[in-house]
């Protein structure tokens, strides 16, 4: 007895101890992504020397992998018990609910944080593909929220489409919470669930947004610089920070290394200019919107329209804001500004709508965050519908985050 007492302590330890090195490596990957995790780095966190965390995790891989899986694991538990909800809208609800309570909770300090989940391409194989298909099986299981028989006309594909959107308000919000106080999270679940539910549209708006001309053409040195920042961003938005490589970034291109670097001194320079080039074309097509005639329904509507087929354009995708982990800190501060302004504007579109009615009461900053993360998700929507039509894509993507997700 004695034996197996003592057996059990040390069990008991061991777990103790392995969760605390996660809770800290995920703090760590939060918010310096895969690249940022090292052993050192996390053994230091909680007073242990680098060859005791070996104990628990051989390589860096392993821990990023066990951090990102702890994730993973979590949706899938909340997942099921939203799934126990008797409709889609209580399912809805209760997600919310689950999530927005575990980050209150992580920013009050009494739960460690959840794992941004963005980063899982940031991984080596096996790793990779261990978390990867884990996350795909419970992509599957939240996906699950659509199946009704009121929601009978909801093909596969849209209901892929609606469910990569959903989870990806889960995920930028941990992004933008931070500027609340965590007593008002409760409050913003009731507003998020507002949005998702019934869209922005006021009563009697359709959807029927308005054409833009193209946004991204162009000229001489401009239209090589171009050619060379959506190559790489592509690859960064495919394999992440970490896996873009300047050697891969070149043969993509199919220049030297020496060519590389004579436009940009270091891969984070790379990852920046990607992302102003980003927030132009974004800020481009708000002011293309917003010199439309109509209302700021009408015009929003067109912004999302644009937005959406710009990124599976043959000049998009636009960078995933997943990067922004991979970048020192100081520069992912003045990136996430230049994102604010996206976002402000946005609000500012939405507020004026309100005003004159063609737009909802609506939380105006919160519905802008959320259209936000709509639009950068749909760099991805060829990955979950690979089916899906340039001009389609609005319809199938934007259109049910403005009108409503569990609208036709």
């Amino acid at each position: 007895m004695a034996d197996d007492s003592t057996a059990v302590r040390s069990t008991a330890r061991f777990e103790r101890k392995r969760e605390a090195i996660l809770d800290s490596a995920t703090a760590v990957l939060n918010h310096h992504g895969v690249k940022g995790l090292t052993l050192a780095v996390a053994a230091s966190a909680v007073g242990l020397s680098t060859t005791s965390v070996t104990y628990y995790f051989r390589r860096k891989d392993d821990l990023a992998a066990a951090c990102l899986m702890r994730g993973v694991e979590w949706i899938e538990q909340a997942a099921d018990q939203a799934l126990a909800e008797p409709t889609p809208e209580a399912r809805l609800y209760r997600l919310l609910e689950l999530y927005l309570k575990r980050l209150r909770l992580a920013a009050t300090g009494e739960a460690a944080e959840l794992p941004v989940l963005s980063d899982i391409r940031a991984l080596n194989d096996p790793q990779r593909t261990e978390v990867f298909e884990a996350f795909m099986a419970v992509f599957r299981k939240v996906r699950r929220l659509f199946e009704s028989g009121e929601l009978s006309w909801l093909s596969r594909g849209r209901a892929t489409a609606r469910t990569h959107m959903l989870l990806e308000q889960l995920f930028w919000a941990a992004a933008w919470l931070p500027k609340y106080d965590p007593e008002d999270y409760g409050r913003i679940r009731e507003r998020m669930f507002d949005i998702l539910l019934h869209g922005l549209a006021a009563d009697g708006e359709v959807w029927a947004p308005n054409a833009l001309p193209p946004v991204g053409a162009a000229e001489g040195q401009e239209a090589l610089r171009e050619t060379f920042l959506l190559a790489a961003t592509r690859l960064i938005n495919r394999r992440g920070y970490r896996g873009a490589s300047v050697e891969l970034i070149s043969a993509e291109l199919n220049v030297t290394k020496g060519s590389f670097y004579h436009h940009h001194e270091t891969k984070d320079e790379l990852v920046v200019a990607c992302f102003e080039r980003t927030f132009e074309v974004m800020r481009r097509i708000q002011r293309l919107s917003m010199a439309q005639a109509g209302s700021q329904w009408s015009r929003l509507t067109t912004a999302a329209a644009a937005l959406t087929e710009h990124q599976l354009s043959e000049h998009g995708p636009l960078l995933r804001t997943s990067a922004l982990t991979a970048l020192p800190e100081a520069i992912r501060e003045e990136m996430v500004q230049h994102s604010n302004r996206v976002s402000d504007r946005f609000a500012s579109m939405i507020s004026d709508g309100i005003a004159e009615g063609s737009i909802r009461p609506v939380d105006p900053s919160i519905a802008a965050q959320m259209l936000n993360a709509t639009l950068n998700a749909a760099a991805e929507l060829r990955f979950w519908v690979p089916d899906l039509s340039q001009k389609g894509a609005p319809a199938v993507f934007a259109r049910p985050m403005m009108m409503g997700v569990f609208e036709r």
